[in-house]
């Protein structure tokens, strides 16, 4: 008998597991959010994975780039279905909210450059290779564009594109309900199948590579369900952090990629560590 749990224990387990579901299937919202997203960054994901196969042609590298404003044109579509103009007025001013205190609007802007730099001089100085210092911001589809440019582009895409939807639109409506840990695996696994389609033309399909990309993208979610539950709500920061990070992974790969993701890794557990789940955070959560 002690090996199994007792039926109360079974039923608080069941519940639990179901909850995460049911704010899905009874937030219409979300879950259009959710649909949309997929389909319009898809319109430009799969493309080009089917021209990977082989079975297209003629399709720009840089069409990727369009790909990540799926999430928010979804948000900015829903929300103006549900809430209408009062809605966009108070997404479009968290995105511009910038007085979050510098402590934080540094740590979100420069954060993935210090270690990025940190690392490649590292680099430099173990294996001799410098040519890392300046591939920083390098855009693969962008060829020639690297540097500041390549990272203000990292921001105006990715950054921008991605986190009006998976922080601006999905995460504060899950933290309704839900800890802030638990809305940030939910948005975090939502946000990793996302990226399906672009195993076949931009990462590594071996199951490994899935598994770390994965866990990347879980930590990732956790790390900006923090920045955002910090700073009041602010997408500003977390736009300029999944900016420069991309900005950083993007351009090198191999070594410092793995050093950034792990980077990610360990501050999450602290994060989790001082705060707890509730709210990842010595704020409130953010809710809608």
């Amino acid at each position: 008998m002690g090996l199994h749990p007792d039926r109360p224990t079974l039923r608080r387990r069941r519940y639990r597991y179901l909850g995460v579901w049911q704010a899905l299937t009874v937030t219409p919202a979300l879950v259009l959010y959710f649909i949309l997203a997929y389909a319009l960054s898809w319109c430009a994901f799969v493309p080009l994975a089917l021209q990977a196969e082989g079975f297209m042609s003629g399709i720009p590298a840089w069409s990727h780039l369009l790909g990540a404003f799926g999430p928010a044109l979804s948000a900015l579509t829903v929300t103006a279905l549900t809430t209408r103009r009062a809605g966009i007025r108070e997404l479009l001013s968290r995105i511009s909210r910038w007085r979050i205190g510098w402590g934080y609007l540094g740590a979100a802007l420069l954060s993935p450059l210090a270690v990025y730099l940190v690392t490649a001089l590292a680099l430099g100085v173990i294996a001799g290779d410098w040519a890392a210092l300046g591939q920083y911001g390098s855009v693969a589809e962008l060829p020639g564009v690297s540097g500041l440019a390549g990272w203000l582009v990292c921001i105006l895409t990715f950054g921008l594109g991605e986190e009006t939807g998976w922080r601006g639109f999905a995460l504060p409506r899950l933290q309704k309900t839900y800890s802030a840990r638990t809305s940030a695996l939910v948005v975090g696994a939502f946000w990793a199948a996302w990226h399906i389609p672009t195993f076949f033309y931009n990462y590594d399909p071996l199951l490994i590579s899935i598994l770390s990309f994965t866990i990347g993208i879980l930590s990732g979610s956790a790390l900006l369900a923090w920045l955002y539950n910090s700073t009041g709500g602010s997408l500003l920061g977390c736009i300029l952090w999944h900016g420069s990070y991309n900005a950083a992974v993007a351009s090198s790969g191999g070594v410092i990629a793995v050093v950034e993701t792990a980077a990610v890794i360990f501050a999450v557990i602290f994060i989790a560590n001082r705060y707890g789940p509730e709210t990842l955070s010595r704020r409130e959560k953010q809710v809608i």
